[in-house]
């Protein structure tokens, strides 16, 4: 198969390939987050998002806090949105004078807490997932062990 890319006048790229998450694959992150997060003994919310932050899939374990909600989809689109692990974020931003993490964080959605990991594959953004329900070491540990799934996803 040929494939044909649109390019500018000055030869740059106009259409960017990548990867989606299915329905399919975000079923798969939900349920391995859930099982570690039954495993660690705790009682998470997880959410699942597209690379510009819109919900994909979204799981609230019987018996989560309902604070967790909004967090695990916090979590999610500021993984998705920054391309890094949320909990990594406060250490890069925190070169930056303080007045910018104080303003990022006052953002609707975005949060320095771990547990919100980007979902990549070859390079791509593809997604972000979060979990709140534990601890931050817990949510942590939820969120990328699901993660990890799609390093391990066909092509």
């Amino acid at each position: 198969m040929v494939e044909r890319i649109m390019v500018d006048g000055n030869q740059k790229p106009l259409v960017q390939l990548g990867y989606m998450l299915t329905e399919t694959a975000a079923l798969r992150l939900l349920e391995v987050a859930v099982g570690k997060a039954e495993e660690l003994g705790i009682k998470a919310t997880v959410a699942v998002v597209d690379p510009s932050g819109r919900l994909i899939a979204f799981l609230k374990m019987a018996g989560s806090f309902l604070v967790s909600s909004g967090l695990a989809r916090k979590k999610a689109i500021t993984a998705a949105g920054m391309g890094m692990d949320t909990v990594k974020l406060e250490a890069l931003l925190g070169a930056e004078p303080s007045r910018v993490l104080e303003g990022l964080t006052k953002s609707e959605d975005f949060t320095v807490i771990g547990g919100g990991i980007p979902l990549v594959r070859d390079s791509h953004v593809i997604g972000g997932i979060g979990v709140s329900g534990g601890s931050e070491e817990q949510d942590i540990k939820c969120a990328k062990e699901a993660a990890q799934l799609i390093c391990t996803l066909n092509p």
